[in-house]
């Protein structure tokens, strides 16, 4: 087993991540390599300050602007939007692992009255018109429907016909999203984009052990570091419970030796990587002085799977508010961590400035129609007193933030 002190389980999460020293991930490649190292990237509507899956990419990949993403998705068709972890982006060569989530789509379908019938008038008008979204697919009323594998429709009430059929043939791989404009969804046939042998591959890990095996390493692939214990890290894996979790974790360790089992400091369990990282856990555990960079997280970042596991490491305590009654929210509603080198030093966050607010928040909102990025205020986590090289990167940060989303100009307390 090898042992490493908090600091370097720090360095060897930040080095995975590609958020420490030289980039990485570049350009439009290393968008798709960093989707294929965490196996998925979590897709929210929500457009503050750009989207979740598109925050993810600009705090790794040098050069990465939105377009970026939306080519490898709607144009180059090398990802593609399905649930994973909850919604997400994943690569498109994984199409064939999630067979039983279509399968399941389909096989729940049945219950619902109507709904095969509006799946085929569905299918007839997007052969001859192509992609639709819910306003523009004639088909009226409301229906009784839900989706199988995601969250979607009504458990208990009506949903509309055109949006329920669409997210039915979705969920069951018929369609594919054709793009998105803002949170619109536009619907095609799978069959127009995607190869006609990955349509039909089949499930390569039909047996439930096998597939569950397979998601664990992914997740752990995705944060870095994962423990053996409960965790947001494993939402949405079918039947993943504490016994099958375990199992998973000794098949993976002692049977196939696909991860790594380490010892940190003052964390009482032990944690796991994947194997074949030794030379990023050598340069953690090295003297080499790695080049701080100033970086905003997304809320729901690869990295913050676990919030546990990131106040254990990096004693900072991150709530994603978005859903907690605004009389509960501690900072805001949309508040995007900030790092610098190896720690947090604060959070920035789009909500209307609070005096009652804690000192730990940056608010900061694009402007397009004044071409700013306007920043209200700064505060930062207690202790870290922001000197000239964390203000300088701060501002510089902001700076590129601003380009991101489409200012030239930025507007900051001096």
């Amino acid at each position: 087993m090898t042992n490493l002190t908090r600091r370097q389980a720090r360095r060897f999460l930040l080095l995975h991540h590609g958020l420490i020293g030289a980039y990485r991930f570049r350009g439009k490649q290393g968008a798709y390599d960093f989707v294929r190292q965490a196996g998925c990237i979590q897709f929210d509507p929500v457009d503050v300050c750009g989207k979740n899956a598109e925050l993810t990419l600009q705090s790794r990949v040098q050069g990465f602007t939105k377009q970026t993403l939306w080519q490898l998705l709607y144009r180059d068709r090398l990802l593609v939007d399905y649930p994973d972890k909850n919604l997400s982006i994943l690569p498109t060569e994984d199409w064939p692992y999630f067979e039983r989530y279509r399968r399941s789509a389909r096989e729940g379908g049945r219950q619902f009255e109507g709904l095969a019938e509006m799946e085929e008038r569905t299918r007839q008008y997007l052969r001859e018109n192509g992609p639709v979204n819910s306003d523009t697919l004639p088909v009226e009323g409301q229906m009784y429907w839900h989706s199988m594998i995601h969250w979607s429709g009504q458990w208990h009430g009506q949903t509309g016909a055109a949006r329920s059929v669409l997210e039915q043939m979705y969920s069951t791989g018929e369609l594919v999203i054709h793009h998105k404009e803002g949170a619109r969804k536009y619907y095609d046939l799978a069959e127009k984009y995607l190869p006609p042998a990955l349509l039909s591959a089949p499930d390569p890990l039909p047996e439930e052990n096998d597939h569950l095996a397979w998601r664990v390493e992914r997740r752990i692939g995705a944060v870095g570091l994962l423990w053996n214990r409960p965790s947001d890290a494993w939402l949405n894996l079918w039947g993943l419970n504490a016994g099958k979790r375990a199992e998973c974790f000794r098949r993976l360790l002692v049977a196939e030796g696909r991860i790594q089992e380490l010892s940190v400091e003052g964390v009482r369990c032990p944690l796991y990587c994947r194997a074949g990282e030794e030379a990023l856990l050598e340069r953690a555990m090295s003297a080499e002085a790695l080049r701080p960079r100033c970086e905003l997280l997304a809320p729901l970042d690869c990295l913050l799977w676990d919030r546990r596991l990131i106040r254990e490491l990096f004693d900072f305590d991150y709530t994603w508010e978005i859903y907690t009654p605004k009389e509960k929210r501690k900072y805001g509603y949309y508040v995007l961590p900030l790092l610098y080198g190896e720690n947090f030093v604060g959070r920035a966050a789009d909500a209307p400035l609070d005096a009652a607010l804690p000192p730990a928040v940056c608010a900061a909102v694009p402007d397009r129609a004044a071409d700013t990025l306007q920043v209200r205020r700064i505060w930062y986590e207690d202790g870290k007193t922001p000197g000239r090289a964390l203000s300088a990167a701060v501002e510089k940060r902001l700076l590129k933030f601003a380009a991101f989303n489409g200012c030239s100009r930025l507007e900051m307390p001096r």
